[in-house]
C-alpha cells in the first residue's frame, strides 16, 4: 500500500525510542503486582487473619440439683468457649439474651449466636441416666447455632467452622466428666457409650433469606454495581466534555474529529462535569436497578434503595473527575485502583472485614464500596433499618461526596491560580487565528482544491465542529 508522503514517521522508529517500551511496561507491571497482591492476600487464607468476628453467646440454662449439689452444664460450656483461645481469638463472643442477640442480628450486629436452651442441664442428666423424671421423658441435649446470611455468606461459614469443633471438644469433656460421676456399679455400656458425645449441635438459618438474593450476595453485587455507575459515569463525562471542549480527540472507526477548544479555565470545567455526572449517574443506578428487578433479584424498597444508589454512585462519579483533574491522564488509573481494586479487596463483601490482613482493614475504613454495602444490605436484608447500616452509609456517601467538591475545588483552583493551563491562552488565540485564515481562504473566490475528496470531508467536518463550538 502506498503511503501518504505527508505521514513521512515509521513504526520501526518510534519501537526503537526506549520509552514506548518501558513506560507500558514498568507501569503494567507495577499495577499487575499491586492488584494481585492486595487480591490475593485478601482471600488466600481468611483463617489465619480472622479477628474479632461478632458472634452472640446465649446461655438460658438454668442448671440442675443432684443431692446437695448444684450443676450447671451450660455455664460451664459458655466459660469455656470464652477462654477458650481457640474460640476467642477469630470471635468476639458476646453474651446476651436471646432477645438481644436477635435485634443484634436484625441489626447486622452479628454474624452467628450460640443458643444454650433452658433446662439443658436437666436433659443431659436425664438422656444419661443420671437422673430421672416423673413422666420418664427427655429431650436430646442440643446446643443451636443461628447463623445470620444476611450479614454475610462467608462469615457465618467462618464463625459456624470455629464453632463447630469448640463445641465437639466441649461435648467429650462433658461425657467424661459425667462418666466419672456415675458410680462404677451403674455404669451401663449404652450410657457410657452415649457420653462419649452426649451434645447434639445443630446449625440454623436465622431468618432464612429469599431464594432469589443470589446466596446472600446480592447486595454485594448491586453495590459493586453502584460503584462502577459512578467510576464509569465519571469517565464518560469527563471524556466526553473534554472533547466538546476541545481539549481531547474524538475518534470512532476512521472518523477522527478535534474540535476548536474553548477558551475555558480549569474550574469553569469542573462545573460543567459535576453536574452532568450527577444526572447521568441517576440514569444508570436507574437503569440497574430495573434491570436487576427485571431478571428476578428480590429489590426491595426500590425507591429508597434508588437514591442511596445514586448518592453513592454520584460521589464515585465526582471523585473520579476529580481524580482526572488532579493528574490528567493518569487519574483513571488512579480511580480504577482506588475505587474498583481495592475497594473489591476491602470492601467485605465476600470475605469479612474481621477476616482481612491488617493493612487491608485499614484500607476498608476508607473505601466507598464499604459504605455502599453496608447501606445496600441494610435495605435489601434488613428492613432499611437505619441501624443496621444506612445512615452511616448514606452519612459517608455524602460526606464522600462533599470531600471530593471541595477537594477538586482546591485543586483545580490552585492550578488556574499558577497558570498551570490545560491548554495555553495563546494557543488557543493561534489555533483560532490559523481556522480563520484557513476559511478565509476556502471562501475566496477562485479557490483550488487541491487535497484529496476524502481528505477535505474530514477537514470540513472539522472545521463545522470547531465553528459550532466556538460559537456555543
Amino acid at each position: 500500500m502506498k503511503s501518504d508522503p505527508r505521514l513521512p514517521v515509521r513504526a520501526g522508529k518510534l519501537l526503537r525510542v526506549r520509552a514506548v517500551w518501558m513506560v507500558p511496561l514498568v507501569l503494567g507491571s507495577v499495577v499487575i503486582a499491586v492488584m494481585t497482591a492486595v487480591y490475593i492476600s485478601a482471600v488466600a487464607d481468611p483463617v489465619s487473619h480472622l479477628r474479632g468476628l461478632p458472634v452472640g453467646l446465649v446461655n438460658q440454662d438454668q442448671g440442675a440439683t443432684i443431692g446437695s449439689q448444684h450443676l450447671d452444664v451450660g455455664a460451664q460450656i459458655a466459660s469455656g468457649l470464652q477462654a477458650s483461645p481457640a474460640v476467642s481469638d477469630p470471635l468476639s463472643l458476646q453474651p446476651q439474651t436471646l432477645s438481644q442477640a436477635e435485634a443484634a442480628m436484625d441489626d447486622d450486629g452479628l454474624y452467628a449466636t450460640v443458643v444454650i436452651p433452658p433446662g439443658f442441664t436437666a436433659d443431659l442428666l436425664t438422656v444419661s441416666g443420671i437422673a430421672r423424671t416423673s413422666t420418664g421423658a427427655h429431650t436430646v441435649p442440643t446446643v443451636e447455632i443461628l447463623t445470620n446470611l444476611r450479614a454475610g455468606t462467608v462469615s457465618s461459614q467462618l464463625a459456624t467452622a470455629i464453632l463447630q469443633p469448640a463445641l465437639a471438644a466441649a461435648s467429650h469433656q462433658v461425657g467424661q466428666r459425667l462418666v466419672a460421676s456415675i458410680p462404677p456399679a451403674s455404669r451401663t455400656p449404652a450410657a457410657t457409650l452415649y457420653l462419649t458425645d452426649p451434645i447434639k449441635v445443630t446449625t440454623t438459618q436465622y431468618r432464612p433469606l429469599p431464594n432469589n438474593a443470589a446466596l446472600g450476595l446480592s447486595a454485594f453485587y448491586i453495590a459493586l454495581l453502584t460503584m462502577m455507575c459512578g467510576f464509569l459515569g465519571g469517565v464518560i463525562v469527563n471524556n466526553v466534555v473534554d472533547s466538546a471542549l476541545g481539549y481531547s480527540t474524538n475518534e470512532i472507526g476512521p472518523r477522527w474529529r478535534q474540535r476548536r477548544p474553548l477558551p475555558i479555565n480549569r474550574w469553569q470545567t469542573q462545573l460543567v462535569k459535576w453536574p452532568v455526572v450527577v444526572v447521568l449517574t441517576a440514569v444508570l443506578t436507574a437503569i440497574e436497578l430495573l434491570v436487576a428487578a427485571g431478571v428476578g433479584m428480590d429489590t426491595p424498597y426500590p425507591l429508597l434503595l434508588w437514591v442511596y444508589m445514586w448518592l453513592c454512585a454520584a460521589s464515585v462519579g465526582v471523585g473520579t473527575i476529580v481524580l482526572f483533574a488532579a493528574a490528567g491522564t493518569f487519574g483513571q488509573l488512579i480511580a480504577l485502583l482506588l475505587f474498583v481494586y481495592a475497594g473489591l479487596a476491602s470492601a467485605g463483601g465476600t470475605v469479612p472485614i474481621e477476616a482481612l490482613p491488617g493493612p487491608l482493614r485499614g484500607l476498608s475504613n476508607v473505601e466507598p464500596l464499604r459504605e455502599i454495602l453496608a447501606g445496600t444490605r441494610s435495605i435489601m436484608y434488613f428492613g432499611a433499618r437505619a441501624d443496621a447500616g444506612l445512615a452511616h452509609g448514606a452519612l459517608a456517601a455524602g460526606l464522600g461526596l462533599l470531600l471530593w467538591v471541595i477537594l477538586g475545588a482546591a485543586i483545580v483552583t490552585w492550578y488556574d491560580r499558577k497558570r498551570f493551563y490545560r491548554l495555553d491562552p495563546d494557543v488557543i488565540e493561534y489555533v483560532d487565528a490559523a481556522i480563520a485564515q484557513h476559511q478565509a481562504r476556502r471562501a475566496a473566490p477562485g479557490r483550488s482544491g487541491t487535497a484529496p475528496r476524502g481528505d477535505r470531508d474530514d477537514r470540513d467536518d472539522q472545521e463545522e465542529d470547531g465553528d459550532e463550538q466556538s460559537g456555543g
